[in-house]
């Protein structure tokens, strides 16, 4: 049978790095698809994550500015739930440092869409 997805959107209240910073923040290192406006795409790694950012680790620099769109799955042992969650998220990059050839991105998030996969038995 067909797989039926539960979706929820939402903006994202306020903007930039002040925002950002004032959520709680969670050090979850998972796996992250960044697509730029050009769809320039590169896989990061997450190093925390909050309701107004993410802040990742990744091997090509992001200007400040950039729009970027990604993709998050959160594991379904991370959140207690049956199945995985995967959250599609657009947003801009706020922050980009260089130290010693570590590239991290800090990005806030200005929409979000949430979709737990839910499958049919019988």
């Amino acid at each position: 049978m067909p797989e039926r997805r539960l979706e929820t959107r939402g903006p994202v209240r306020g903007s930039g790095v002040a925002d950002t910073r004032s959520s709680v923040r969670f050090p979850l290192k998972l796996p992250i698809t960044v697509r730029t406006a050009d769809a320039h795409e590169l896989f990061a790694e997450t190093a925390d994550i909050s309701a107004g950012g993410v802040l990742f680790h990744t091997k090509t620099s992001l200007d400040v500015g950039t729009v970027i769109g990604f993709r998050i799955v959160l594991p379904a042992s991370v959140l207690g739930t049956d199945t995985d969650v995967l959250v599609n998220c657009s947003g801009r990059v706020v922050r980009s440092l260089d130290e010693k050839g570590k590239k991290s991105v800090a990005a806030v998030i200005d929409e979000y869409c949430f979709e737990r996969v839910y499958s049919h038995a019988g």
